[in-house]
């Protein structure tokens, strides 16, 4: 059976107005802005508006990746939302921005893999494609994480911002697009990164607003040194995969977590800083938005050109991570 290719057709971001920078969390909590950015590489984030949900930055960045694509959104076959902060537990966020766009043709659903949910997102899209079961898909990664964000836990509300990116998939000509996919996951490790209040679990009540359960939680140090691992083992898998070796690479788009989770990955696949797109210092960590919104600024700014060979690879809470090599 031979495969469609599937690849990229247009690429789109939207970050919100709001900024809340280094200097601003010094008068929130104990740190300041040498210790923020000499450990993180982080030096300011993006805040969504007090009536902006994940949905409104999702449909934003939608719209730019439909114009790039040239594609209506009459034409969708389906939308995939990667996202931890959806606007409501149902319907999905998908649903939602599926009318916000007049997708009627669309299917839509949501997809949780926390900061790898994009490639997570971009694997189940173009299998989908490339088998002939649809022709274009809008694959989105959108966030609103200061709305569980601790804005009292200096450990991790350095960390954190909102945004979207988001792509859309079709068919492309032989020897252009996805090349493989990499995909992981280690339930083990889940109570190292999470939210625990507000599932059926834990179920939202006095007791558990009162003890922030509804916040982010996370054992920083252990998710480091996961991270360091397995972004290069991923990124090697996939290229193993894919055919190719780290000297195929002209682009690298990690997840934008911690500048030295990024600089251990440049070393571990022997790259420099020039190839790797890195916006972390505006952006902070946007989780599944990350990579698509990085994607879309080394497009705006030609640091992608036909032809070459983009790796995106990514971790998050799960513990979850993904990796894909793609001919551009």
């Amino acid at each position: 059976m031979n495969l469609q290719p599937v690849g990229i057709l247009g690429t789109g971001k939207y970050v919100p107005e709001r900024v809340l920078t280094n200097q601003e969390l010094e008068q929130m909590v104990e740190t300041n802005d040498e210790w923020i950015v000499s450990r993180t590489g982080i030096r300011e984030r993006r805040l969504a508006a007090p009536d902006q949900a994940t949905s409104d930055l999702a449909y934003e960045a939608s719209v730019s990746a439909l114009r790039a694509a040239g594609i209506s959104a009459e034409e969708l076959d389906l939308i995939i939302v990667a996202t931890i902060t959806p606007d409501m537990f149902f319907p999905s966020t998908a649903c939602i921005l599926q009318d916000k766009l007049g997708a009627s043709r669309a299917a839509a659903f949501d997809l949780s893999a926390a900061c790898s949910g994009f490639i997570y997102g971009l694997a189940t899209a173009s299998s989908m494609i490339a088998s002939g079961m649809y022709r274009h898909v809008l694959v989105v990664g959108a966030e609103c994480l200061s709305r569980i964000t601790d804005f009292t836990d200096r450990n991790t509300c350095i960390l954190f911002g909102d945004g979207a990116g988001a792509v859309v998939l079709g068919p492309v000509a032989e020897g252009r697009g996805f090349r493989a996919f990499e995909l992981g996951a280690d339930g083990a490790g889940g109570d190292l990164l999470k939210v625990c209040g507000g599932g059926s679990r834990v179920p939202a009540t006095e007791q558990s607003i009162g003890e922030r359960q509804h916040f982010i939680q996370m054992a920083g140090s252990e998710v480091f040194k996961f991270a360091v691992r397995i972004m290069g083992n991923a990124a090697e898998e996939a290229l193993r995969k894919a055919g190719m070796g780290k000297e195929d690479i002209d682009l690298l788009v990690p997840h934008q977590a911690n500048i030295r989770i990024i600089q251990s990955a440049l070393n571990r696949l022997q790259l420099p800083e020039d190839k790797c797109m890195i916006n972390l210092d505006k952006y902070g960590n946007v989780s599944a938005g990350s990579i698509p919104i990085a994607l879309a600024e080394a497009v705006e700014s030609g640091r992608i050109k036909e032809g070459d060979t983009i790796v995106m690879v990514g971790f998050g809470g799960g513990l979850t991570w993904g990796a894909s090599v793609l001919t551009w």
